[in-house]
């Protein structure tokens, strides 16, 4: 520990007499000054002891005292330490009254001991403090290291925890804590999940450090009640991928510095090659994909083995995530070498980059917790994935996509908004290996609907539920039925007879002359002579179902402006 003013009381070559402030004795001392000026506060950093002869002081005078030692105390200026028998015999009553009514330390300082001795001391217990946290940290470092091969992120935050004699905890790129210690630290740490989220928000590396109560469970289990929780952020990209928390009951002294820096190097170790781990399985994941769609769901099986074989046990959902306007909807690979898997190798280097990088940590997360499995395809502007069907990620999916289109929503800007440009997500109905290639159809053609209605998030299932009436919505629906009904909605503007809404009732009521005619208050003979004008004008049959079909939708389609 650093040299206090006790230990130097207790020095047995320097013969130090206390004066005042008996009781703050135990206050660290940073270092030992010598200043004659009558202000040398501006001189000061805090945590001094200053040692005065009062050359430039009438250290007789209580007022001028007393204001003098106040400056010092609220400089930070732990004790002063008097020099006796150089300009007073004895310590001035003065400044002893106004030390003591400071509470600073005076320390009497025999004419026998030089203030060099003094410094000398401070100096090398400072040293020695430095030299055995110096020490200390690198067998933490060791033992850190030690935990970290043998039982992974666990068994070294149980170790850091030790080590600070705290808590320790590690956050996953969602901000879920994955890992805890001791136990009842993972209901504390989970507390700091919207503190984790700002962190990760910086650019890495990035700390903070925040405080609080830690609850009654930490009291009844053994834990402080009053922390202080350093946040750091894991990773060398430009998001981090994780993040330690270390809760301690004051600020970190040197040596716990060391442990805290060595478990964030060796957690960032671990971080980045994961990282490289995760690029090849997202290439294994790329190659299982192509096969998928491509027909062959057994040569899928053998490449996918123990990764994500059970994915392919069990009906599964394909997803398809867009971040920007899209061509025509393309169809699965005809074969290996072809489609949109083809020409592109997964993006490698970060999948935490924008736009994706939210909706991958969703999933990922998810299914980790879940202990499932999920295959995840960047290849440019679209991403492709799979997840068991009912599963952790297919719901977390969802609930990425409904926040993501309230938060847009609330911001005003639509579809269209949001970080990262425009993310639309498509989702398949459930599908087995065999079916694969249909369910990419099916999670591309609710992409394109959910793009067209401009919504984040479209489920194919629900397209079939639905109805048919808001696909009309489209301009070119639109154009289509304005130019068919054009010309009878210039009959009608002459004032010669009631042409659109005569067609409307008569297709409504399935051609029935009589219950069309009461519909209009019209004599059915007079709805025959209309239904003939509409051919005449047209120049179609109204016997045509196909016909029939398409008024009845441009009327529709016109009818929702």
């Amino acid at each position: 520990m650093p040299p206090t003013l006790a230990s130097l009381v207790h020095h047995s070559a320097l013969k130090l007499t206390v004066r005042a402030g008996e009781d703050r004795l135990d206050v660290p001392v940073r270092w030992a000054h010598v200043s004659e000026l009558a202000d040398p506060v501006p001189y000061m950093e805090g945590g001094e002891l200053l040692l005065i002869t009062a050359l430039k002081l009438d250290a007789a005078d209580p007022e001028a005292m007393r204001r003098y030692v106040r400056r010092l105390s609220k400089a930070g200026v732990v004790g002063l330490g008097f020099a006796v028998g150089v300009n007073y015999d004895e310590i001035p009553q003065a400044l002893v009254d106004a030390a003591t009514e400071e509470n600073l330390p005076l320390l009497e300082v025999p004419r026998r001991t030089p203030f060099l001795a003094i410094s000398k001391a401070v100096s090398a217990a400072i040293a020695a403090d430095q030299y055995r946290a110096v020490t200390a940290g690198f067998a933490a470092q060791r033992e850190l290291t030690k935990q970290a091969l043998s039982d992974g992120a666990e068994g070294l935050l149980r170790a850091l925890a030790a080590q600070v004699d705290g808590w320790a905890a590690l956050y996953d790129a969602s901000g879920a804590v994955v890992a805890a210690a001791p136990e009842w630290a993972a209901r504390r740490a989970a507390r700091l999940t919207a503190e984790v989220e700002r962190l990760r928000e910086r650019p890495a590396p990035a700390s903070a450090v925040v405080g609080g109560g830690g609850g009654p469970e930490q009291a009844e289990s053994g834990g402080r009640l009053d922390d202080r929780v350093e946040l750091h952020s894991l990773g060398t990209g430009r998001r981090p991928r994780a993040a330690l928390a270390v809760g301690t009951a004051a600020a970190l002294g040197t040596a716990e510095r060391y442990a805290v820096h060595s478990a964030i190097a060796l957690l960032t170790l671990t971080t980045e090659r994961s990282r490289s781990l995760y690029t090849a399985q997202q290439r294994i994941g790329a190659a299982v994909l192509r096969m998928l769609l491509a027909g062959e769901p057994d040569h899928a099986r053998a490449v996918a083995g123990h990764l994500y074989g059970d994915l392919l046990d069990v009906p599964f959902r394909v997803i398809v995530a867009e971040s920007a306007p899209a061509p025509v909807a393309r169809t699965h690979p005809e074969g290996p070498g072809h489609g949109p898997l083809a020409a592109r190798s997964p993006a490698a280097s970060d999948t935490a980059g924008e736009p994706f990088g939210g909706l991958v940590e969703a999933l990922e997360s998810a299914a980790a917790r879940a202990g499932e499995a999920v295959l995840v395809v960047p290849e440019g502007e679209r991403l492709v994935a799979l997840a068991t069907d009912g599963g952790a990620a297919v719901s977390a999916c969802a609930r990425y996509a409904t926040a993501l289109e309230a938060a847009r929503a609330e911001g005003g800007g639509g579809a269209e908004a949001g970080p990262g440009g425009e993310l639309v997500v498509g989702l398949s109905a459930p599908a087995g290996p065999i079916a694969a290639a249909a369910a990419y159809r099916q999670s591309e053609q609710a992409l394109s609907v959910a793009r067209r209605r401009g919504r984040v998030f479209v489920e194919h299932e629900r397209l079939a539920a639905g109805s048919v009436l808001p696909l009309l919505a489209d301009d070119a629906v639109k154009a289509f039925a304005d130019s068919l009904l054009r010309a009878l909605h210039e009959h009608d503007a002459t004032g010669r007879g009631d042409l659109v809404a005569s067609l409307r009732a008569w297709l409504s009521r399935h051609g029935q002359w009589d219950a069309a005619a009461a519909d209009l208050g019209v004599h059915r003979h007079t709805l025959r002579y209309r239904m003939r004008r509409v051919e005449e004008i047209l120049g179609r049959s109204l016997d045509d179902p196909d016909v029939r079909m398409e008024l009845w939708l441009a009327l529709k389609a016109t009818s929702t402006d």
